[in-house]
């Protein structure tokens, strides 16, 4: 047998021994609240529809109005025919919406990250990065070839040790995420601003699960006026926006280069006007619809206050990410499986997606919530603490 069929085989044996085999869950629709597995109705608390809003008629009809004008397809990469004035509107939107010059869309957030980083730095590059920051990152890092420090999680103090360890290196790049997607805490991003100004660091953050949550939806670095300190705002559309794609808010100096350096912009067909129309949609719903932000950070401090106050471990989570950390990896997929049988869906993350022994149930809490839903939710837990957590 070929080498590479013994290495799958083992591999798969391995994973499944330690309980962290992985597969598609049977779901036939992702985004809505309730969402149908095998013919019943589940509470979908996996999604990071954040506020909802992905079936909102007014955003559907955004949709369908650019497919009737556009067509399905954008036919080819930005740069060679695949633009039109729909992109534009799109990018102009985004600049008012994070206060910066311009913007840029990228296809994916993950595609957004890869390109923007590995764009941007070299082998005469230092990175700093957030030790929890997103893969996405990472990955952009390593296609980067720069000088990779790791700064320990949202501690200020050692990455500003790192800084004056490596200040001989010709560029600096600072990036974190300002919510971190496993964790749900926020990034000390006035402290990193600081740092960033202080030292002349060219500074990227991901505000994906901020934006269309936090500062009345257009995230963190708007809520603290960070915006002439952060050079580039990197998010997306596909979380809080119940959308797909991502963008790159920033000068048009920033933007016209990476235009021309940044190979996932450059060498991938465009986003199709369906979603582009979406897009428009959700960034403009959004800012009339203030009040959905904000009843969703109101609905996560209350359950925050309340797993705290029965003794879940959330660690340090401060936005509507909320991990109950079990750190067993097979205790966290029995937890899944007892909340399935309640008709409740969460998320079961397990290494390597998380460190060895933080394996955790990730609650994805959703503006469209009621009431009563959210009572359902905090009795099951308690039933849950009581049949699976109690040793």
């Amino acid at each position: 047998m070929n080498s590479i069929h013994d290495k799958i085989s083992s591999e798969l044996n391995l994973i499944k021994q330690q309980h962290l085999f992985r597969d598609i869950p049977d779901i036939e629709c992702g985004m809505e609240k309730y969402v149908q597995i095998k013919g019943q109705n589940f509470l979908n608390l996996a999604s990071n529809n954040y506020l909802g809003i992905s079936n909102e008629r007014f955003i559907v009809k955004s949709s369908i109005k650019a497919v009737e004008k556009y067509g399905t397809s954008s036919g080819a990469s930005r740069i060679v025919s695949g633009n039109f004035k729909l992109y534009d509107e799109l990018e102009n939107e985004i600049a008012k919406f994070k206060n910066t010059e311009t913007g840029l869309i990228f296809n994916t957030g993950y595609t957004a990250n890869i390109g923007i980083v590995s764009a941007l730095a070299n082998k005469n590059t230092v990175i700093f990065s957030d030790k929890l920051n997103h893969a996405s990152i990472i990955d952009g890092i390593v296609l980067s070839r720069a000088k990779h420090i790791r700064y320990n999680h949202n501690d200020t103090e050692h990455l500003e040790y790192c800084v004056k360890k490596y200040k001989d290196y010709p560029e600096k790049i600072l990036i974190s995420d300002s919510i971190f997607s496993m964790d749900g805490d926020i990034a000390k991003l006035e402290k990193t601003a600081e740092i960033a100004k202080k030292h002349n660091i060219f500074t990227i953050i991901d505000e994906a699960h901020a934006t269309g949550v936090f500062g009345n939806g257009r995230g963190l670095i708007h809520e603290k006026s960070l915006e002439n300190i952060i050079d580039i705002q990197m998010g997306t559309f596909s979380k809080g926006l119940g959308s797909f794609g991502a963008y790159a808010a920033c000068s048009k100096d920033v933007k016209n280069f990476l235009v021309n350096k940044a190979r996932s912009f450059i060498f991938t067909t465009s986003l199709p006007p369906a979603v582009v129309g979406a897009n428009l949609g959700a960034l403009k719903f959004v800012q009339n619809h203030p009040e959905i932000p904000a009843k969703l950070i109101k609905i996560s401090e209350d359950f925050r206050l309340f797993l705290t106050e029965n003794k879940f471990d959330i660690q340090n989570s401060q936005s509507q990410i909320i991990p109950v950390i079990l750190k067993d990896n097979e205790k966290t997929l029995k937890a899944k499986e007892f909340l399935l049988s309640k008709n409740i869906l969460v998320g079961a993350i397990r290494p390597p997606t998380v460190p060895v022994n933080t394996a955790r149930l990730r609650i994805s809490l959703r503006a469209d919530l009621n009431d009563k839903e959210i009572e359902y939710v905090k009795n099951t837990l308690m039933e849950l603490k009581k049949e699976i957590l109690t040793d």
